[in-house]
């Protein structure tokens, strides 16, 4: 079966890669026991065509027999696209990170720049360092950010840094400009980023610090990773600023608040201690 195609998202086929799907099930936390188990189902349903997604789906119900944390974790890149339909969870989910690593942050901030207003989605704050972040939101995970959106980002960026190191205060403080992006960067966004001094961050770059590394390292996962709740469940959670899961475990009362009974309750809050590994 090594030769078996798969369908992409993109619709683009390549050969099955055995070692990809490995490394994603060791990366969620999976015993390799648990992984050749679910390798040797994927193979069984192998054939020419299948789809990414319904592999992806054989994984993930595999996994949640055996996990509920190793299930939810591995959900993660899906998660991610479901924290739509608008972009606004996803900036505040990037602030959230932020403050995992000890930023102060504000989202959705009007700056004055040395030309004209701009509307920043997140500011990071820490120590002598400004962090300008603007967000991408994707909820297909074909869908990239081309060379266009950092040429864009990099110039509102510098009109922004012109003003703010005239101003008290700013003196010595470092300005920097970043785009986060929940899917990826063209080849060409990526050599733009790197030749402008424009951050990047994407679910895979830069290698070792991506999106996803970063959200593993601090443990905070979207509360999109919690399969006990349903899309409207999630939507309304969001709608509310209640974008990680170790937020809603700090305010379980939202969740009575969005119409769950004390059944599913338990159910929900059970399985995010189990992906945070919160006792």
């Amino acid at each position: 079966m090594t030769n078996v195609q798969v369908t992409k998202a993109s619709g683009e086929q390549e050969p099955f890669d055995e070692s990809k799907l490995r490394w994603s099930l060791k990366n969620a936390g999976a015993a390799d026991a648990v992984i050749d188990t679910v390798v040797e189902a994927v193979h069984d349903k192998l054939v020419d065509g299948i789809s990414t997604r319904k592999i992806y789906r054989e994984a993930f119900r595999l996994l949640r027999s055996e996990s509920e944390r190793i299930a939810g974790r591995y959900k993660l890149k899906e998660a991610m696209l479901e924290l739509g339909p608008t972009g606004f969870p996803f900036e505040q989910f990037v602030a959230g990170l932020f403050n995992g690593f000890g930023y102060r942050t504000e989202v959705g901030v009007i700056v004055k720049g040395d030309c004209v207003q701009h509307e920043i989605d997140v500011i990071a704050q820490k120590e002598n360092e400004y962090l300008l972040v603007e967000c991408k939101f994707h909820n297909r995970k074909e869908n990239r950010c081309n060379v266009q959106v950092p040429l864009y980002i990099q110039s509102r960026f510098l009109d922004v840094k012109r003003n703010w190191s005239s101003l008290p205060g700013h003196e010595g403080k470092k300005h920097f400009g970043l785009v986060v992006t929940n899917t990826r960067f063209t080849k060409d966004a990526l050599q733009y980023g790197e030749c402008a001094g424009l951050k990047l961050l994407s679910w895979d770059y830069p290698e070792k610090n991506s999106l996803k590394d970063l959200i593993g390292r601090l443990n905070l996962h979207p509360v999109t990773c919690l399969s006990t709740l349903n899309k409207k469940e999630k939507n309304l959670l969001t709608e509310k600023g209640i974008v990680l899961i170790v937020q809603l475990l700090d305010q379980e009362n939202m969740l009575k608040k969005i119409g769950l009974d004390q059944r599913k309750i338990n159910r929900v809050v059970k399985e995010a201690r189990a992906i945070c590994n919160c006792s």
